[in-house]
This record gives C-alpha cells, sequence and structure tokens, in this order.
C-alpha cells in the first residue's frame, strides 16, 4: 500500500490540507492500481470509497477495516476483467456499498465477453452496478467533489475522475507515464482515445496528478510534453 505523492510543483490550491488521502493497493496478476480516497488524516468511521477492485483483493478490503473506514461506493473506472474481479469479494465484506459506472458499460459487469474474462478462460461476472454516470457529473465522496470526465478509447465507458481542488485526477487505463491504455480489445478505438486524452485530460491544470490503473502516478504537464503516444505538439486526431 503506497500513499500518494503531493505534485512537484503547482499553485497554493495544491497544498496538503486541500488533499484527500489517497491510499494506493496494487492488486493481482495484472498489478492494478485500485485507489481507497478518505478524508486527510482518515478517522475511525470515517467515509471512504474506492476506485476500481482487481483480482485477489484482500490487501485492499483489510485496509479498508484497517483504517475502520465506511466505503460509500465503489466507482469503476471502467469494466474491463482487472478492474472488476474483486467486486463479489467487496460486496461479501461490505454488503451495502454501491457500485458506480459509466452507463456505457452497463452490462459489462455480467458479460465476460464484454469485460474480457472469457479471453483468459474465465467467467468473471459482477454485483449488478447500482448507479450509471454520465459525462460532467459532480460526485461528493469522501466528503469532496469529483468531477466526472468521460474518456472512452481503452473502453467504451472509460471515466477519469477528477478533484479540482488538489488537483487529482484517477485516469484508469486512459493514460499512464509515458504511454497510454491498450486500443486492440473490442470497443478500443486509438482515435477516441487520443481525442479524450486531448480533449480531455491535456485541459486539465499541468499540475495535475494523475493516478493511472497501472504503474505509477504521472503529473498532466509531463505526459503533455513528453508522451510519446500523444504528445500535446504532435499531430491531432
Amino acid at each position: 500500500m503506497t500513499e500518494v505523492p503531493p505534485p512537484t510543483t503547482g499553485p497554493a490550491e495544491a497544498s496538503p490540507e486541500n488533499r484527500p488521502e489517497i491510499r494506493t493497493v496494487v492488486l493481482g496478476p495484472f498489478q492494478t492500481n485500485c485507489y481507497i480516497v478518505c478524508p486527510a488524516d482518515p478517522k475511525p468511521g470515517d467515509p471512504c470509497w474506492v476506485a476500481d477492485v482487481g483480482f485477489e483483493p484482500k490487501p485492499l478490503l483489510d485496509e479498508i477495516d484497517r483504517l475502520q473506514l465506511e466505503p460509500e461506493a465503489v466507482v469503476l473506472t471502467h469494466a474491463h476483467l482487472d478492474h472488476i474481479a474483486g467486486l463479489l469479494a467487496f460486496r461479501r465484506r461490505f454488503p451495502h456499498t454501491p457500485i458506480w459506472i459509466h452507463e456505457a458499460e452497463a452490462d459489462w459487469l455480467n458479460d465476460p465477453i464484454l469485460n474480457l474474462s472469457a479471453g483468459y478462460g474465465l467467467e468473471i461476472t459482477g454485483p449488478t452496478p447500482d448507479r450509471l454516470l454520465r459525462d460532467g457529473e459532480v460526485l461528493a465522496l469522501a466528503g469532496e467533489e469529483w468531477t466526472v470526465l468521460h474518456t472512452p478509447g481503452h473502453s467504451p465507458g472509460g471515466i477519469s475522475l477528477v478533484h479540482k481542488r488538489s488537483p487529482t485526477a484517477i485516469v484508469g487505463d486512459t493514460l499512464f507515464a509515458g504511454s497510454i491504455g491498450r486500443h486492440d480489445f473490442p470497443g478500443s478505438d486509438f482515435a477516441t482515445l487520443a481525442k479524450s486524452i486531448r480533449g480531455k485530460l491535456y485541459t486539465l491544470p499541468d499540475d495535475t496528478i494523475a493516478l493511472p490503473g497501472h504503474g505509477p502516478a504521472t503529473q498532466i504537464g509531463r505526459e503533455k510534453l513528453t508522451n510519446p503516444f500523444v504528445r500535446e505538439d504532435s499531430v491531432s486526431v
């Protein structure tokens, strides 16, 4: 389990007192980053929410219990198998926690072909989602406002979650440090992915910390300048 580092540069709005505490728990054979978001210096009984629940979720569940937090919601960045495989185990531990996902993937949790688990010889299904999200919605989670950005391309219902005051963005498999999400799956498309990154994520402040679904955190400004797939000065799509 790791905590998200502060930005290396940025205005006063990025000060620690404005930043929710975000704990990263890396799960399963795909090394999926799953995030626990809670108030700074969390106390027993404080609310939290979770972004994605991958394979072998016991460390994630145990961390929530260790901190004695109360999950408000599981928010899925998308419904590929490595981000949803632990949902049933999560629901067994925290049975009343709602699951939220973008409306474009409303049926994916219970379809092993769409969520790609069938291609790995698995039949992963999850609970029916409790809420379907749309682009631009503002979610009140753990006492803070997060904006939903629809960032398809890796999958049709991919979302990023933006906390403007920090600034921080949980970007799923849309953008990685020095890379981008795969776009060779059914329902994936490079042009759509590049448009999501340039049109949504690259419009965020440069000092925004981007928390991806795999690998280390990065910053939006760094990716705009150096990402070889979607540099800001590369040809527009």
